[in-house]
């Protein structure tokens, strides 16, 4: 069984059931500013309370396939605390999940209106006091991979341009451990906003194997000018109804280049795009990972999502999109493959309201597509 460490971010995501009539209350359709008015009182369905954040979202979902998985990140010793530690023990040991008397937990409570994309009111809290320091490194010697996810949400991971990031990738690789590293979506004017993420990649980029960003986040780290244009183009819209593939390519091209093995750039609702680097450099995460990456090299590849029957929530897609992408590699499966899997299992994932509920096995996903599984048919323009 493949071992796999899962750290970084978690939270418990509070989300509040709206009814399926876009028209609440009487409230109109055009917009969150139709639904969440001042003074008024809107009837809800009941709230699901669900663990979030790249620990267990990515992590559980990689349980869920069949890996061998440990989590690590950290929580208070509050209420929100024992429910985090009660719904992971369900599914895996919390053995290395640290407690923090000082801290508070984490959590996010999501607003997803039908029809309008999300908003998180998020407090970060134990996340932002977590540091390299806290792996337990013994562990991660052990495992294929260590995953760590949303550093943008973890002020010690990019405060000092990111040394504490770079340090942690540089000692798990230094431990003969395959490395993947995800983000999260970054408020500009926020202190995360406000660091050098071009800086801070380029001195973490060089110990990632795989790195699987979304297509928003690394305009935003990478290419400041072009985010804002995109937020231009969109019009308060999704973003991914407006970039172009050329432009994904490019940014693609810009992580190889600061020393990403495997790029995976997650682009919404149309698909993801995979670029990889050269034989050498894969041949150096296959001796890591414990892997056979043979016919991965010099990949460039835009894949487009599957149609999902219903579509409840995207909390946490994302999450088990890269799960099952990263499975599949460490599994030997081709990278055509790892991609298909990877678009299948998120959008199995937005027809339930929590990142785990929608998660199915290769074997679910396999029968899905063979039956004829259709694609939304969305190319990147």
């Amino acid at each position: 069984m493949i071992k796999i460490v899962s750290a970084g971010h978690i939270c418990l995501d509070i989300t509040p059931v709206f009814p399926e009539n876009k028209n609440i209350n009487g409230a109109g359709s055009g917009g969150v500013g139709d639904l969440l008015k001042p003074g008024a009182l809107l009837k809800m369905g009941p709230a699901n309370i669900h663990i979030g954040g790249s620990v267990s979202n990515t992590g559980l979902g990689l349980k869920e396939m069949g890996a061998d998985v440990t989590l690590m990140g950290k929580i208070g010793k509050d209420d929100f605390g024992m429910i985090v530690r009660k719904q992971l023990s369900e599914y895996v040991s919390t053995e290395y999940m640290i407690e923090s008397a000082v801290d508070t937990t984490s959590y996010s409570v999501v607003l997803a209106p039908p029809g309008i994309d999300r908003i998180f009111l998020h407090c970060s809290s134990a996340n932002d006091t977590f540091r390299e320091s806290d792996l337990n490194y013994e562990i991660i010697e052990q495992a294929a991979l260590f995953h760590f996810g949303y550093p943008p949400l973890m002020k010690q991971m990019y405060v000092n341009d990111g040394e504490e990031l770079a340090k942690m990738f540089e000692k798990v690789q230094a431990h003969g451990t395959a490395t993947s590293l995800d983000m999260a979506a970054v408020d500009e004017y926020s202190e995360a906003g406000k660091a050098d993420w071009g800086k801070i990649l380029k001195k973490v980029l060089p110990h990632v194997d795989f790195f699987v960003p979304s297509v928003e986040e690394l305009a935003f780290m990478l290419d400041r000018s072009l985010y804002r244009e995109w937020k231009e183009r969109a019009q308060n819209d999704d973003v991914t109804s407006v970039i172009r593939q050329t432009e994904v390519e490019t940014l693609a091209e810009k992580a190889l280049s600061l020393g990403a093995g495997i790029v995976l750039i997650k682009c919404g609702t149309p698909g993801m795009y995979l670029a990889t680097g050269s034989m050498s450099r894969l041949a150096k995460i296959s001796d890591r990972a414990k892997a056979d990456l043979f016919g991965w090299e010099n990949v460039r590849h835009f894949e487009q999502s599957y149609l999902p029957d219903r579509v409840l929530s995207a909390t946490g897609a994302g999450d088990t999109a890269i799960s099952a992408f990263l499975y599949a590699a460490l599994q030997e499966y081709s990278w055509q493959e790892s991609v298909q899997f990877a678009t299948a299992a998120g959008a199995s994932c937005v027809e339930e309201y929590d990142a785990i509920s929608g998660i199915k096995s290769f074997e679910e996903l396999k029968k899905r597509i063979d039956a004829g599984w259709r694609k939304q048919g969305q190319n990147l323009f």
